[in-house]
């Protein structure tokens, strides 16, 4: 802190004007500096932070409320108080009086590894490990800036799980995380990274690779995820969009390797997310007891009523769809075999959502992002309204459900006495002009402001 470096100097400058100071007197003197300096520090993380609300989004009940003060201590709101409440001296004061306030959002799909772009496909032959890392701090304090302060990462290399754990040690600034470390496959299925190699490159992918065929094989790769880290587990249902294979939409686990991973998983205390676009692969997943299922393209009444009945999730990522349906139409974006995918089934994820929110299936909030740039997450939210859902809805599938998948349903997801001060404000007019989502003027994560633009202010009182 500034004031202690000053008390620092000043305290040095005395004692070395004193020639006749002696090496007991200087031991002494660094260590009454050394015990104020941690005094001065423990007083200052104890000082309460006061946000003056004008609007408050009440996550619990999907309301906007009038007039509130979050008082924020350490890393935890302390309380919730009704109207605008005098700070006492030397408490921080941040006028959002002028802004909607609501918990920081949590996105249960992201891939902070990557970004798409024309040169993605070559760059896992040329990027180093050290350089996905960057690239995945990069993205992450994007992210995080954007207004979600946690994250579900759905597969990477292993960087994910470094990022987490930089962040949670305050190591680098990033959202909170939770990690699958590397999706699961069948041989040749999506998330095989030998996909697209020639023979001589593909090497002989195994378990430890998140590559399984076979109930055992399938529980040794739960297993080995866990072991090295894994929050979750992600397994791929079905073909997928981006991968450099035909089948985009096909079934891709049997049932037995499916009920390997569910009952591998539950035993080592993980859940286990599904990307799905095809109908069969879809229900064996739902049945089997998968809790999220990723995208749901192709899903029907009869996958939806199998989710309802089985409390299954809903992630739709339809900003996913939208972007990779626009860049099939840029020549030579995508390789020939991922065009045409892209194309097919892009844009079916919108219709789909909007004939799943009206049968009542219960939906969590994910984008995707690296499908798409990082940062754009909250266009989600337009796309939500667009395919039927009010936005007290999506803004609620983004804070108080996705807490409860993440079982942190006491932490997140709510601005609530003891819970965590993930604290975001937009413009007072963001409900009606949803683009305004997209401009998120505040941040605090675990009661440290990231991000305050010209809209908002703190002072000392």
């Amino acid at each position: 802190n500034y004031e202690i470096m000053i008390v620092v100097k000043l305290t040095f400058c005395c004692i070395f004007l004193d020639g006749s100071i002696s090496l007991s007197k200087l031991i002494t003197m660094k260590w009454i500096l050394f015990l104020f300096a941690v005094g001065y520090s423990l007083f200052l993380n104890a000082q309460q932070t006061y946000l003056h609300c004008g609007e408050f989004f009440n996550s619990k009940t999907g309301k906007l409320e009038k007039n509130k003060t979050i008082i924020v201590e350490n890393d935890k709101i302390l309380r919730v108080e009704n109207g605008i409440t005098q700070a006492a001296n030397n408490e921080v004061i941040v006028d959002l009086t002028d802004q909607i306030v609501m918990p920081g959002w949590i996105d249960m799909h992201v891939h902070l590894e990557g970004e798409s772009n024309p040169k993605s496909y070559m760059e896992k032959f040329t990027l180093e490990p050290e350089t996905l890392a960057l690239k995945a701090y990069s993205h992450g304090k994007t992210t995080l800036l954007a207004g979600f302060t946690t994250v579900r990462d759905l597969g990477g290399t292993g960087a994910n799980n470094a990022l987490r754990d930089a962040i949670n040690s305050k190591i680098v600034e990033g959202p909170r995380i939770y990690s699958v470390r590397k999706s699961i496959a069948i041989t040749g299925g999506h998330a095989d990274p030998t996909n697209g190699s020639k023979v001589k490159l593909q090497g002989n992918p195994t378990y430890k690779d998140g590559v399984c065929d076979g109930p055992e094989e399938c529980a040794k790769a739960v297993r080995w995820q866990v072991k090295n880290g894994a929050d979750w587990i992600k397994i791929t249902a079905t073909g997928g969009v981006l991968s450099v294979a035909k089948d985009g939409d096909g079934p891709a686990f049997s049932d037995e390797e499916l009920q390997s991973i569910i009952a591998t998983a539950k035993d080592r205390g993980v859940q286990v997310a599904a990307h799905a676009h095809g109908k069969d692969g879809m229900l064996r997943a739902v049945k089997a007891g998968v809790k999220t299922i990723e995208h749901g393209t192709y899903m029907d009444k009869e996958v939806m009523q199998s989710m309802k009945q089985h409390d299954a999730y809903y992630i739709p990522t339809i900003t996913a769809g939208w972007s990779v349906g626009e860049n099939a139409k840029k020549d030579g974006y995508y390789p020939e075999v991922v065009a045409k995918k892209a194309a097919r089934i892009g844009p079916q994820i919108l219709k789909t959502f909007k004939e799943a929110y009206k049968f009542g299936v219960p939906i969590g909030f994910g984008t995707d992002a690296g499908v798409f740039n990082h940062g754009e997450n909250a266009k989600e939210f337009e796309l939500m309204v667009e395919g039927g859902m009010p936005i007290e809805k999506a803004i609620q599938s983004a804070t108080i459900v996705n807490a409860k998948l993440l079982k942190a349903e006491n932490e997140l997801g709510q601005l609530n006495n003891g819970f965590y001060a993930d604290i975001i404000a937009v413009d007072k007019n963001a409900f009606t002009d949803l683009s305004k989502l997209m401009d998120v003027n505040f941040v605090m994560k675990g009661g440290v402001v990231y991000k305050a633009d010209g809209k908002v202010t703190a002072v000392n009182n």
